[in-house]
């Protein structure tokens, strides 16, 4: 048994569709209101706020992925996040389950170094400190030994479905909906974006590999690194669009933040967008030098041939 929890977000989603189809068809997803992603996944209902709910939802697995969400609440993150990671650790450790934590890159520095596992964490913000925090944890609990324990971190995501970060909602969302793209406050740095199927498939492969436990690994992105400038070029060629965007610089969140509480949320991640963003995915495409990442020109055109919208951004 194989057992994802926080099943619901499109990581998840997709995790489930790259564990059915190449590693086990005995399947757990786990969430407060599970749905089924394959017709032979079992459900079950969990809060993981609560320690014995967790711990049942853990039972008799073998591997166990932690890939649950929050919404931008600075607060909740606080509260909530720790708690349901740390019962997740110890439903595991009783359970004596391997566990593969899904982790972001909040904790880094948001500078333009070249991001590897080995960068020391740097948070800025409360959100980075909440993570720094939980993949500390995670580390502790990696270093302890009682259970295998891996890390796998991916960037900032784009790609189909549901997915949310700021490129989709600002880019392909927006072209969705037969409006302009926008840029969050430069278009001529360097972007590192990962395609969240990749991010769940690369997840999957190091789960399954017994060999990665005890290490953190960033995964897998494709090798190009365009500025969002060329992004949305590529964006507005894959929608048959004139080439036609608007930055948006910090002063407007800033002035839209008095009056959204969302928009008050994500500040804090704007300083990595005056930045160039270099994360390093080589140690991972050395050990699985089969995995082919998508590429940008790919995975934009798989986002115009969906149908249907996807998240809406400022």
């Amino acid at each position: 048994m194989q057992t994802i929890l926080g099943a619901n977000g499109q990581i998840a989603v997709e995790l489930a569709r790259e564990l059915q189809r190449n590693y086990t068809g005995n399947l757990r997803l786990v969430s407060r209101n599970p749905r089924k992603v394959n017709d032979t996944d079992a459900v079950l209902a969990a809060d993981l706020l609560d320690a014995g709910q967790t711990a049942k939802a853990v039972e008799g697995s073998s591997i166990v992925y932690f890939t649950a969400g929050l919404p931008p609440d600075t607060e909740l993150w606080e509260k909530q996040f720790p708690t349901m990671l740390k019962n997740a650790l110890d439903a595991c450790r009783a359970a004596g389950a391997k566990f593969a934590y899904f982790d972001n890159t909040y904790m880094y520095p948001q500078d333009d170094r070249l991001l590897t596992e080995e960068t020391p964490f740097a948070p800025v913000g409360r959100k980075g400190r909440v993570r720094a925090h939980m993949a500390t944890l995670v580390l502790e609990e990696m270093a302890r030994g009682d259970i295998p324990v891996l890390i796998g971190r991916a960037p900032e995501f784009y790609g189909p479905g549901k997915t949310q970060s700021f490129t989709n909602a600002l880019v392909t969302d927006k072209l969705k909906a037969g409006k302009s793209p926008r840029v969050p406050v430069r278009d001529d740095t360097l972007r590192t974006l990962i395609w969240t199927p990749d991010a769940s498939r690369g997840l999957a492969v190091l789960g399954n590999a017994p060999d990665a436990y005890g290490q953190t690994w960033h995964l897998p992105c494709c090798d190009e690194r365009p500025t969002y400038r060329q992004f949305v070029a590529m964006a507005c060629e894959a929608f048959d669009r004139p080439v036609s965007y608007k930055v948006i610089g910090k002063w407007a969140f800033a002035v839209a933040g008095i009056f959204s509480a969302e928009v008050r949320e994500i500040r804090e991640l704007l300083p990595r967008y005056e930045q160039d963003s270099l994360f390093d995915s080589s140690k991972f495409k050395r050990r699985f030098p089969d995995f082919d990442a998508m590429t940008y020109h790919e995975g934009i055109g798989l986002i115009r041939k969906e149908g249907g919208r996807g998240m809406t951004g400022p």
